[in-house]
């Protein structure tokens, strides 16, 4: 019988996976390649989000878009569980087979709703921890044990899958990285055929670009004040700052304080739509992040545009990048630290080439790829439809 046709010819209803985000940038910036491969399944494929300005970039990969409001950044559990009440209501009218939660508030709210809708084949797919991850104080431990009580508790079913994007935020929840319910990707992946190297500037001097959401987490002001301190001790070092401040996050760096960082080599230039050109203009990718990542976007793009990378020895980021292999590790919150590793570079042009050549290779082998991520997250949903 062909597999599109039940007893008395009658047609197969299509699979349906739902995917739930709190925002559509966030879907419409990293997970469009999953919307194309699960429609390449041969899956119904909707997308539940807050709808701003990216509604029709989602659409065109023939995902259907189905609005919540669901404010990111609230931390209120009654708007929480209204909005659950909300998704499971759509979960429900959806006929949703499998729900995938992106995020660590989509899953919170997704998960409730899945288990409010009685829907038991669930992703959640941790893009990082966040503060939680972040905070090694007494009361980042208890967010983490609240966090890891309720994702392995009432949030999840025997058919709950995992993603995430590096092995210590499986670790920081208590989850074996290599536990068959457990999948951990390279990130949201990297199109390595857009993404691609070019000749490096001459050197000097070493031109740095920092591309991120303008947020106080990310380190912005760390990589500011270390450029600053290697250019006093006469290192010729320039950065560049690339990336708007998050209006809906409250670690958001504000307009003013970047224009006034910039002078003396240091250039905020606000966002950007074409981050291969930025890559392609500089030697080095600097994310001097104090945690929480999963696994940074800016690093894997840059290492595929065969940049050097210098960033923090924390979560995420030292998943991808290797010290003295791919760029250079530094403690999170140490500008001296940072400042020191930029001015060696500064005089050593062929340990730059070096790095950024190892970069690129590391995102054709090593499993950063879309096309590896979404190999990877396809053989969770088939397990998942197949059970």
């Amino acid at each position: 019988m062909h597999a599109d046709a039940a007893p008395g010819n009658l047609p197969v209803p299509m699979r349906r996976l739902v995917f739930v985000v709190t925002e559509d940038w966030f879907f419409a910036s990293h997970f469009l390649p999953m919307a194309r491969a699960a429609i390449g399944m041969g899956l119904s494929v909707a997308v539940v989000t807050r709808v701003r300005a990216h509604r029709a970039a989602i659409e065109a990969t023939g995902a259907q878009v189905v609005p919540l409001e669901a404010e990111r950044a609230s931390l209120n559990p009654m708007a929480a569980g209204y909005a659950a009440g909300q998704l499971a209501a759509i979960l429900k009218a959806l006929k949703a087979d499998v729900v995938h939660c992106i995020a660590l508030r989509g899953i919170l709210v997704g998960g409730t709703a899945a288990a409010m809708a009685g829907i038991p084949a669930r992703v959640f797919a941790l893009t990082g921890l966040g503060l939680v991850g972040a905070r090694s104080d007494r009361l980042g431990r208890a967010a983490r044990l609240a966090l890891r009580a309720l994702i392995r508790g009432p949030l999840a079913s025997s058919r709950t899958r995992f993603l995430f994007e590096n092995p210590d935020d499986a670790l920081a929840l208590g989850l074996d990285p290599l536990d068959r319910s457990v999948t951990v990707v390279g990130g949201a992946g990297v199109d390595p055929t857009i993404f691609v190297p070019h000749t490096l500037p001459p050197m000097p001097p070493l031109r740095v670009a920092l591309v991120a959401r303008m947020l106080w987490s990310k380190g912005i002001d760390v990589a500011v004040e270390a450029v600053r301190l290697a250019r006093a001790e006469g290192a010729p070092v320039e950065l560049a700052l690339y990336g708007a401040p998050d209006p809906s996050n409250r670690r958001a760096i504000d307009a003013a304080t970047l224009r006034a960082w910039s002078r003396d080599g240091i250039v905020w230039h606000g966002p950007t739509t074409d981050v291969a050109a930025v890559w392609a203009g500089h030697h080095v990718a600097c994310l001097p992040s104090r945690g929480g990542e999963g696994l940074p976007r800016t690093l894997l793009e840059a290492a595929a545009c065969g940049r050097a990378l210098v960033a923090s020895d924390v979560p995420g980021c030292r998943s991808l990048v290797r010290d003295g292999v791919e760029g250079l590790l530094v403690p999170p919150d140490d500008a001296p630290a940072l400042a020191a590793a930029l001015a060696r570079l500064s005089g050593d042009a062929g340990l730059v080439a070096g790095l950024g050549a190892a970069a690129r290779a590391r995102i054709e082998t090593g499993g950063f790829t879309e096309d590896a991520v979404t190999d990877r997250v396809r053989a969770v949903w088939r397990d998942l439809l197949e059970a």
